[in-house]
């Protein structure tokens, strides 16, 4: 783990510190950026450290806030203990932002096990473990944010992505339990289900040959500022199911009229491939 910190500028917020998971690129980036411009410390985590290191040298340069950076995958049993012994000993961490995350394309049972197991890993299990080590001091503040980054796919239904959309629908119904438990503590529990969005999720060697962007309509896609945007003014509202945008609430209006959903099914035939 390495430590970045300006030595320019000190931020004189009394903010608790942030921990973003898959910070080192799209949304994840973005969250890190928005949330060191509101004057909170930074703990960065992803795999790839050299891009951590950069986007916390960058952050602390321009805002003046702490950053330190943690590479670690998510699937993997001993990152895991040490990011969880890390925040249980971070009794100040105020937002928690869990974000890490990756798709398939396929079938179910023409996608390797592996790969189905380390996104359960990734989504769900290393979620809850992070949310637990990090309520007892949020609530002990009476005061804190957890973002767990969702997906509309955790509500429509998309062939082609069955584990994926499993997962985000456990994150969603997770966070809406969860947001129950907590009212009145002053922590808030979020479930951000951005639609399709600017990023490099669908460069991965996965989408390869089973996406392209172009089949997409343009006005679907989202910036990661717009979607972290929304999410951030959402949270203010204590909005818990945060669907990015008009056009992807009425979609999920849409998914809940049944003699819609074979035209849906068909839209979204190509994923199975």
């Amino acid at each position: 783990m390495r430590k970045v910190c300006s030595t320019v500028q000190q931020s004189i917020s009394n903010k608790g510190p942030a921990l973003v998971t898959g910070a080192s690129s799209g949304i994840g980036a973005v969250f890190a950026k928005k949330l060191a411009g509101r004057g909170h410390g930074l703990i960065l985590v992803a795999r790839r450290r050299d891009r951590l290191e950069s986007l916390a040298g960058e952050l602390s340069e321009r805002f003046g806030v702490e950053a330190e950076v943690v590479a670690a995958d998510l699937a993997d049993p001993a990152d895991m203990e040490r990011l969880e012994r890390l925040i249980r000993e971070r009794t100040d961490l105020e937002f928690l932002v869990n974000n890490a995350g990756f798709g398939t394309a396929g079938r179910f049972s023409n996608v390797a096990l592996s790969k189905n197991l380390d996104m359960l890993r990734v989504h769900c299990e290393a979620t809850v473990r992070l949310s637990h080590a990090a309520l007892p001091g949020m609530v002990a503040a009476k005061r804190g944010a957890i973002v767990n980054v969702s997906s509309v796919a955790g509500i429509i239904r998309v062939p082609g992505s069955a584990m994926y959309c499993s997962t985000k629908a456990f994150l969603n119904a997770f966070s809406e339990t969860l947001s129950m438990e907590l009212q009145e503590t002053g922590v808030r529990v979020q479930a951000l289900c951005p639609g399709f969005t600017y990023t490099e999720f669908h460069d991965s060697p996965e989408f390869a040959d089973n996406f392209d962007r172009g089949d997409v309509p343009k006005f679907l896609w989202l910036s990661a500022d717009r979607v972290v945007d929304m999410s951030l003014e959402a949270l203010k509202r204590d909005q818990v199911i945060c669907v990015t945008g008009l056009k992807y609430r009425l979609l999920v209006a849409v998914s809940t009229i049944r003699w819609l959903r074979p035209l849906l099914r068909r839209l979204t035939r190509k994923r199975e491939r």
